[in-house]
């Protein structure tokens, strides 16, 4: 016994628009960024560029994933495409890990054999990326939350624009100092930023990967609501997992009173089931299979 629902709308998939538009200004910034190191022999707008390149194509895995998550379920593929979000958001954590530790390494190397750069072409160009992420940070703000892979595509955007302020403050400081180091010494800061932030976004996305139980949902509190309906007597093989951002999943085998199956009353107990699950706790897809006492003794031992 269970809910139908339609899974080809997923919590990214009403975002495709921003995520195009962030693609092409990505897209922009680093093709200005690669002119502007070739005219000042900069290897931190260069590096810059690689980095804008690298996020560029984390937020195309993440628009990618929504048209596929879009797709309609299938009798091989039930749920549709909707996990490919979460496998996009995976690949965007190691992704942005990659570039984070890229980061912090060349910052070290840097340090000990620092760049010759022209700081004023550098600001110039630095200045001109900075206003593109500026412009993608915005645009992504309010849907930063939607789903791990808009949080991901947002990441990949601040980092971006965390890496154009260092440009901006590497620059300045050579300009008046003539201290080449600084440009490392940021690289390193940024670095530092990244890979905690990265880690934590990849962590979210194995979890689900691994069909862990939402960390927002109380399997407790489930167990104590259901089993405090009326003609509830136990509750086993519960699970509950994610499919995709904004997409919890629920089963469980409920054992009821026996004359659930001789008056009728079956039906309404599934529908103050599924009612319960939905207003305590934002589950709309859950699937029940109501037994009387005893039937767990001729189940495999794994499912009690």
């Amino acid at each position: 016994m269970g809910h139908g629902h339609d899974h080809g709308h997923t919590a990214t998939g009403s975002h495709r628009g921003l995520l195009a538009g962030v693609l092409a200004i990505s897209v922009g910034i680093f093709a200005v960024e690669v002119v502007g190191a070739i005219v000042t022999g900069s290897l931190a707008l260069l590096a810059d560029a690689g980095h804008v390149l690298a996020d560029a194509g984390g937020v195309a895995l993440a628009l990618g994933a929504t048209l596929l998550a879009a797709r309609p379920a299938s009798g091989r593929r039930t749920f549709g495409w909707a996990r490919a979000e979460i496998l996009a958001a995976a690949v965007n954590g190691l992704i942005l890990s990659g570039i984070g530790v890229y980061v912090f390494i060349e910052g070290i190397r840097r340090l000990v054999d620092p760049a010759d750069v022209e700081p004023g072409g550098m600001a110039l160009f630095g200045v001109i990326g900075l206003v593109g992420n500026l412009i993608g940070v915005a645009l992504l703000y309010r849907a930063r939350s939607a789903s791990l892979n808009m949080k991901g595509a947002f990441l990949e955007v601040a980092t971006d624009t965390a890496t154009s302020v260092g440009v901006l403050i590497a620059a300045a400081v050579i300009a008046w100092t003539g201290f080449t180091r600084a440009d490392p010494m940021v690289s390193v800061l940024i670095g530092l930023i990244i890979v905690p932030r990265a880690v934590k976004l990849l962590r979210e996305a194995v979890s689900i990967l691994l069909e862990t139980a939402p960390a927002d949902i109380d399997l407790d509190q489930i167990r104590a609501h259901i089993t405090g309906l009326d003609h509830v007597k136990d509750i086993h093989d519960l699970h509950v997992l994610t499919v995709t951002s904004g997409l919890p999943v629920l089963s469980a085998h409920v054992v009821v009173d026996d004359s659930c199956f001789h008056d009728g009353h079956a039906p309404q107990l599934l529908d103050s089931l599924q009612t319960c699950l939905a207003g305590h706790f934002d589950v709309e897809h859950s699937t029940f299979q109501l037994e009387p006492a005893g039937h767990a003794d001729h189940e495999h031992p794994t499912h009690r």
